[in-house]
């Protein structure tokens, strides 16, 4: 996330793209002594089964760990990560460590033959390749760590298996000032091939942050990341609903102007010096004041959105309470109002109605308030 005006780790965007299922995170395991492991594979064909690996097991306290990494989304995963690339203007790289984790040759194999074959000559164009030598270049998931540190410029984007997208994005976290700066959204594929989205802070940030809350103590939590993973969703679901049912564009258009004045209201409030103190320092606001500063704010924008008053609904009169007509001298009052009554409908528009009344001198003119600054 970047705020205009605010200097934070990485001056122009950083994306990252994590390869969010099976590794370590699917592993099945089990504590073992003394033995043979085999790892058997049995083909859903009813082929003849593949002994995967056979290890003997010498020492007496040993854990086998068992996990698999699925390829059949790389190619999508692929696609979704050049278009980020491209629509955000930044260099893409491939990040794994396939000098030793012999597996994960067949992701970069198939990164690199999507971006060669779809999206080569559109980073060329854009002149996006320059700092990477004219080509998509891997990384070593050891050196893509020394290089977040160094490239503070941003511009860069990367892609990695499941267990190096999870410990770099921490990074990426830290060098740029707050986790509190960083989006996360898991996407995946519906039966009917619609892109959808689940969006959550970066995660990790705030589990220290709730029990010191829930033991009574003070905390100055930044909610940037929080808060742009609800506007996401929010924003989400409202796209797919007006992509369903095209009459529902009314509340599709309400719910992205909330959400657009609401980042405005939160990152006018870190403009102003009013952030919490992972970037204000120890005078930063509390989790509870930075929110109701937020609040108020997101108020004021809102109200300035709307009418303060409503345009004024003109309905003839009552005959019953035309009390002191008798002295009016109607034949000159209708020649007064035929001036105005342009269409000859017997009705004047609002519009003819307001020049009268300012011509007349009664026009109502409304209080003037100042309004105070947006601090």
């Amino acid at each position: 996330i970047h705020i205009d005006g605010i200097e934070l780790g990485y001056k122009n965007r950083v994306l990252f793209e994590r390869h969010a299922v099976g590794g370590e995170y699917g592993a099945g395991w089990s504590k073992v002594g003394k033995g043979t492991l085999i790892t058997n594979f049995i083909p859903e064909d009813g082929s003849e089964p593949t002994i995967v690996d056979k290890r003997e097991f010498s020492d007496d306290h040993n854990v086998a760990v068992i996990y698999h990494n699925p390829y059949d989304n790389i190619e999508d995963l692929a696609h979704y990560f050049f278009k980020r690339c491209l629509e955000a203007e930044v260099t893409p790289y491939i990040v794994t460590k396939k000098t030793v984790f012999k597996w994960q040759e067949g992701f970069w194999e198939t990164m690199k033959k999507i971006f060669d074959e779809n999206y080569k000559t559109d980073f060329e164009k854009a002149g996006l390749l320059e700092r990477s030598g004219g080509d998509l270049q891997h990384l070593i998931s050891d050196a893509a760590t020394m290089q977040l540190i160094r490239w503070t410029e941003g511009g860069f984007g990367m892609a990695a298996h499941n267990y190096d997208g999870d410990m770099l994005t921490d990074q990426i976290a830290q060098v740029h000032r707050s986790p509190g700066f960083i989006t996360s959204n898991l996407i995946g594929k519906d039966d009917n091939g619609r892109i959808i989205k689940e969006y959550e802070a970066s995660h990790g940030t705030v589990t220290d942050l709730w029990l010191d809350h829930l033991a009574g103590k003070e905390t100055s939590m930044n909610p940037l990341g929080m808060v742009e993973a609800l506007i996401g969703g929010m924003n989400h679901a409202a796209i797919l609903q007006y992509e369903g049912d095209s009459s529902k564009k009314d509340i599709h258009d309400k719910v992205l102007n909330y959400t657009s004045t609401l980042r405005l209201a939160m990152h006018n409030t870190f403009r102003y010096g009013q952030g919490t103190r992972d970037m204000a320092g120890p005078t930063g606001f509390t989790t509870e004041d930075f929110i109701d500063k937020v609040a108020w704010r997101l108020g004021r924008y809102l109200s300035d959105q709307v009418e303060k008053e409503a345009p004024p609904v003109l309905e003839e009169p009552d005959r019953s309470y035309r009390r002191g007509f008798d002295n009016i001298d109607m034949a000159r009052l209708h020649r007064e109002f035929d001036k105005y009554d342009k269409e000859g409908t017997g009705r004047v528009g609002f519009k003819d109605f307001a020049k009268m009344l300012v011509k007349m001198g009664i026009a109502p003119e409304k209080k003037s308030e100042e309004k105070g600054p947006d601090v």
